[in-house]
């Protein structure tokens, strides 16, 4: 697994997945909102099998040569 999740991205993901999960069990929103759980590990560990579908990567070019 190649990570694909730069470090904005991967910010944003987890404070979704919190308020999701915090919202879930403060009884605010229903049981869907354990959904956060995806988007919380996804930018735990910096990989979203989506974007490997989509073609896409938010993680930032590296410098080649020197």
């Amino acid at each position: 697994m190649k990570a694909n999740v730069g470090g904005i991205d991967r910010v944003l993901r987890a404070l979704v997945g919190l308020v999701l999960i915090g919202l879930t069990l403060t009884n605010v929103i229903g049981m869907w909102g354990w959904i956060g759980i995806v988007p919380l590990v996804t930018a735990l560990v910096g990989f979203c099998p989506a974007y490997t579908l989509l073609g896409l990567n938010t993680c930032p070019m590296k410098k080649q040569g020197g």
